[in-house]
């Protein structure tokens, strides 16, 4: 993870455009440390977004200010993806998969609709993992 504090550089011009990242999101085994953590370092406002065993998620803002999540990964498989990801947005996540086949990157976790849109996780050509969310 990388920080920085913004001078003559604002930030990313575009977002939740497509091409552009839409969303960013840590999957962690250590969620209450970890929104604590982030609540203390950077005085995140957070919003409990899911609280059952089965989802738990906190969120960096809330409804339209909303722009990152925490989840508890406690229960996922030993072999899941944690840390940071970003979600690009696109306008047809299988098009754009297949578009990232063609240019020499991989599915890691196959398209899946959700009630957040449709969701995949990808790596580049040289393995660098990010998600899509259309």
């Amino acid at each position: 993870m990388g920080i920085w504090q913004p001078t003559s550089f604002n930030g990313f011009g575009l977002v939740l455009e497509d091409g552009a990242p839409g969303w960013f999101e840590l999957h962690t085994r250590t969620y209450e440390a970890d929104v604590d953590f982030y609540r203390a370092a950077f005085g995140w406002d957070t919003h409990v977004a899911g609280d059952s065993p089965e989802f738990r998620y906190t969120t960096l803002g809330d409804g339209e200010n909303q722009q990152a999540g925490i989840m508890d990964a406690s229960t996922f498989p030993d072999d899941a993806l944690l840390g940071w990801s970003v979600y690009f947005t696109v306008a047809d996540a299988d098009a754009t998969i297949a578009a990232i086949e063609a240019a020499g990157g991989a599915v890691v976790i196959p398209a899946e609709d959700t009630p957040y849109g449709r969701l995949a996780a990808l790596a580049d050509s040289t393995g660098a993992m990010f998600k899509i969310v259309a």
